[in-house]
């Protein structure tokens, strides 16, 4: 019923002994997905609002319309205009409110595409704007616009912690 496999197969792979014990995870993004990353927050006199993994760049031109996702190196990972041959090709007009919410689409297919799925928004939209819809179909497509707060372990004997693990409280 089953073929025979041939035992020169399993002669190529290592043994238990000698394989190694650790693993090393060479993902670059690995600890900003597990949340223990440390988010650069310069120095004191630096501009507030830099702690973030990923934020949203967004650049509105006369006709074209941008929206970049930068990490916090100052690389873009992810990038979608409305000055792109596939998408401009597709849009009656690359300012008006449809070509908001496909550039939005567009952009959140990208994010997902590349794993991000939380981002920093520092922008603020007005209700009923052009950019209100873009931020709305931008979350509607899966992309938080917050980011998730970096993990501390619990240090429960600090001084500062008001519940102590020796005190027992009865209800």
């Amino acid at each position: 019923m089953f073929a025979k496999i041939p035992s020169r197969l399993f002669s190529s792979l290592p043994d238990a002994a000698t394989t190694s014990k650790c693993v090393f995870n060479k993902n670059p993004r690995n600890l900003e997905r597990l949340r223990i990353a440390r988010k650069p927050q310069g120095y004191h006199l630096d501009r507030l609002g830099r702690e973030y993994w990923h934020t949203l760049y967004f650049t509105l031109t006369k006709k074209h319309i941008t929206g970049q996702i930068i990490h916090n190196s100052g690389n873009v990972v992810v990038s979608a205009s409305t000055n792109e041959w596939a998408l401009k090709k597709h849009l009656f007009n690359t300012n008006d409110i449809s070509a908001y919410s496909n550039l939005a689409q567009v952009l959140a297919q990208r994010c997902l595409e590349s794993g991000i799925s939380e981002i920093t928004c520092n922008y603020k939209a007005e209700p009923n704007t052009k950019f209100h819809e873009f931020l709305k179909v931008l979350e509607s497509s899966g992309v938080s616009l917050t980011e998730p707060e970096v993990f501390t372990i619990p240090r429960s004997f600090e001084k500062e912690n008001p519940e102590k693990p020796w005190e027992v409280v009865d209800n």
